[in-house]
């Protein structure tokens, strides 16, 4: 397995860019839930937690374990979310936008945020002077790491909730993700408020 670092975050400290935010977004190509961006930004003498690495591969109970890790040595963390309604309406990558923007709104009321580090993508609306999409950046560069670990942990467990709302299409195992499992679901019995319509799920019933 890949483990993250932080030579990506040590060049940008050195050249005096002291608040270095690593953001990632989770759910973006589920069936049903919010889209969640994790972001974190680390001070510059911490060590890497212990198994961090891509959220996706780290097991339900170590993720839940290093998000809390993440939490404690983190300068500052927040979480953007955007919902279904939103999604709907204008479209994931619209909606994805958004909750990139909304995770550093909540940041830039703690601290002046100076550089920001994404896993590919960039956030429009933000000067791309200082931001960087970063290839495979869940992967290797620790704060887009530690920022998914956060983001999935947090948007797991709002599905885990909701699943309590809608037993029947097993939300708690998927977590909204196109499974056969989901698919088979929605064929039986139909679309509820959760799903994105937008993804033009109707195929499936």
């Amino acid at each position: 397995m890949i483990k993250p670092n932080f030579d990506i975050e040590q060049k940008l400290w050195a050249a005096g860019q002291k608040y270095v935010c690593g953001l990632d977004e989770v759910g973006r190509g589920c069936f049903a839930g919010s889209v969640v961006v994790g972001a974190v930004i680390f001070p510059q003498d911490v060590k890497i937690p212990d198994g961090l690495a891509d959220s996706k591969m780290v097991p339900p109970k170590k993720r839940t374990k290093l998000a809390e890790e993440i939490k404690k040595l983190a300068v500052v963390w927040e979480i953007g979310e955007v919902g279904v309604d939103f999604i709907n309406t204008n479209g994931i990558a619209q909606a994805t936008q958004e909750a990139f923007r909304r995770a550093l709104q909540k940041m830039a009321k703690k601290v002046k945020i100076d550089y920001c580090l994404i896993d590919a993508f960039y956030i429009s609306g933000i000067d791309q002077r200082y931001q960087r999409p970063v290839q495979d950046g869940d992967k290797i560069c620790a704060s887009i790491s530690a920022a998914s670990i956060i983001a999935k942990v947090y948007r797991d467990g709002l599905m885990v909730q909701l699943h309590e709302k809608y037993p029947q299409y097993g939300f708690n195992q998927h977590k909204g993700y196109g499974t056969l499992k989901h698919r088979e679901a929605i064929k039986k019995y139909g679309l509820c408020p959760l799903h994105r319509t937008s993804f033009n799920l109707e195929k499936f019933l």
